[in-house]
């Protein structure tokens, strides 16, 4: 008996085909590439969380949910929701007379934070120092020059946008997705504030370690890194406190 081939076949506008080989119906690509799209209640979320975590809400001010609707150009149903959200994740909080605020930082709020952050940032680092690679250190450096480019520019939004993205970039080196994850929340917390550093002392006054950070990335230097994190961590938060008591920004 001879062998034959069995080849499987499908109905394809009328006529019968090789399987595999039947081609896409260019129709059906418009609803497939709106299932991949972010939800529209997602995408009005992440946009007021950039509002607040680069401090287009100043803390302490006051908002309407009304006024957040016209900022996001969103309907009412995704704005409550973002809302609802990040009132969980104490970024904000409600005032009444549909009304929310950014929470401002207080002297014992922000001893909490820099004990969290100087605990788990250089953590993080450690572990990203372990994971670097040549392409990785390149995206950091590129990241980097970016933000020095805004201190330039005197470009607060840009300074802010980048110094967060280097850091998150490192954090996420890491593979440790809890600790980054609290980490992030710890930004939506004091982020808003860095706004109020920029604005008492300019983005050329605000010196950080992130040259040093690079370096010790560069030599491999997994303990040299965590310790310049936490220095560059403490720096930070000293800003803070100083631009709320309203001191000379310290060196």
């Amino acid at each position: 008996m001879q062998n034959e081939m069995l080849q499987a076949t499908a109905k394809q506008d009328g006529k019968t085909v090789p399987m595999g080989s039947e081609k896409t119906d260019s129709r059906l690509l418009p609803a497939a590439e709106a299932a991949v799209k972010t939800p529209i209640h997602q995408h009005v979320y992440e946009r007021l969380r950039k509002m607040i975590l680069f401090g287009d809400l100043a803390p302490g001010q006051g908002v309407t949910i009304q006024g957040l609707t016209t900022a996001l150009d969103a309907g009412m149903t995704p704005v409550r929701e973002a809302i609802r959200r990040l009132t969980s994740e104490g970024a904000l909080t409600h005032l009444g007379n549909r009304r929310v605020t950014v929470p401002e930082l207080t002297h014992t709020g922000l001893e909490e934070l820099g004990f969290m952050r100087e605990t788990l940032e250089p953590e993080l680092t450690r572990r990203a120092a372990e994971r670097m690679t040549e392409g990785r250190l390149t995206a950091l450096n590129d990241c980097d020059t970016a933000l020095n480019h805004a201190i330039d520019r005197g470009d607060v939004g840009g300074y802010l946008m980048q110094n967060y993205n280097f850091h998150a970039m490192i954090y996420d080196l890491a593979e440790a997705p809890i600790m980054a994850a609290t980490v992030d929340r710890l930004w939506l917390r004091f982020g808003p504030s860095l706004r109020v550093v920029c604005g008492r002392y300019g983005t050329s006054n605000l010196p950080d370690k992130h040259a040093e950070l690079m370096a010790a990335f560069s030599a491999g230097n997994v303990t040299l890194a965590g310790e310049v994190m936490a220095g560059d961590v403490a720096q930070g938060m000293t800003q803070i406190r100083a631009a709320l008591d309203g001191l000379p920004i310290p060196r």
